[in-house]
């Protein structure tokens, strides 16, 4: 083992993950219940004692829901963002506990290595995180309407790359949203859609050719659905002669119960 991975939960009802290398366990987010965190933890065979840090991406409630509960309940875990989204949440954690990282520049956490890179969201400062240890690397992208150069040049090399993959155009336009918030989702501030997310794929696949697994993350309930998400990107590879098998894996976060483990 030189990195493990847990989703927790992953939508717009809330986000977390759970990050573990030989040395340190590392939560991304906290926009699930505390309770929700804990019970998760066990079910991981991770005590809470053991936790090192959580990460914060932006400040949106389903990413910082209970962040003040889990703050207090792991006393020794350091809770780590940039300036921008704290300036937003600082209320909720204890100065002592508050780490500050730089956008654009790594940081370690014992033995995993940190990079928190921007991504595009209608959010104070968000970002993605790429997390490597002994050569391998996991990259966590959600929360982002578009990919630019930086991006992709972060994720290139991901052994296993968490990838937003929210909504389905057309039934977005279709749907209940109030159009505001449907132009919002649609813009280059909102979310990545199932083609989206499959032009990343197929892009990566094509300029950097290694070993990949896809996680599928961060689905709407409203305007997608996990046969639908799989189907497109399946379909949207194979036109540009990409397919998924041994060399490609691509599956899908639940987006309220634990998953598999993942393990690189």
């Amino acid at each position: 083992m030189v990195l493990n991975f847990y989703s927790f939960s992953s939508g717009s009802s809330g986000n977390c993950y759970l990050v573990k290398s030989k040395e340190a366990a590392i939560l991304i987010d906290a926009g699930i219940s505390g309770r929700k965190i804990l019970q998760s933890l066990e079910s991981t065979l991770t005590s809470p004692v053991e936790l090192d840090a959580l990460l914060i991406s932006h400040e949106h409630y389903d990413h910082v829901r209970s962040l003040k509960t889990v703050s207090r309940k792991i006393p020794q875990m350091r809770v780590f963002a940039n300036s921008g989204t704290w300036e937003p949440i600082e209320a909720l954690v204890d100065e002592s506990k508050r780490a500050v990282f730089e956008t654009g520049k790594s940081f370690w956490i014992k033995d995993v290595e940190v990079m928190p890179f921007a991504v595009s969201h209608d959010a104070a400062e968000p970002v993605g995180f790429s997390l490597r240890s002994e050569g391998k690397q996991i990259s966590i992208l959600t929360d982002t309407g578009c990919l630019d150069k930086n991006i992709y040049d972060e994720i290139k090399n991901a052994d296993l790359l968490i990838l937003e993959a929210n909504h389905d155009v057309e039934m977005l336009k279709m749907g209940r949203y109030p159009y505001f918030v449907k132009q919002r989702i649609l813009s280059s501030l909102g979310h990545l859609s199932n083609t989206d997310a499959a032009n990343a794929i197929a892009k990566l696949h094509s300029e950097e050719k290694k070993e990949r697994h896809i996680l599928l993350a961060h689905l709407s309930k409203e305007n997608n659905f996990p046969e639908m998400a799989y189907l497109t990107i399946k379909n949207l590879l194979e036109e540009k002669n990409h397919r998924i098998g041994a060399g490609l894996r691509v599956n899908i976060i639940s987006r309220d119960e634990l998953s598999a483990l993942y393990t690189i």
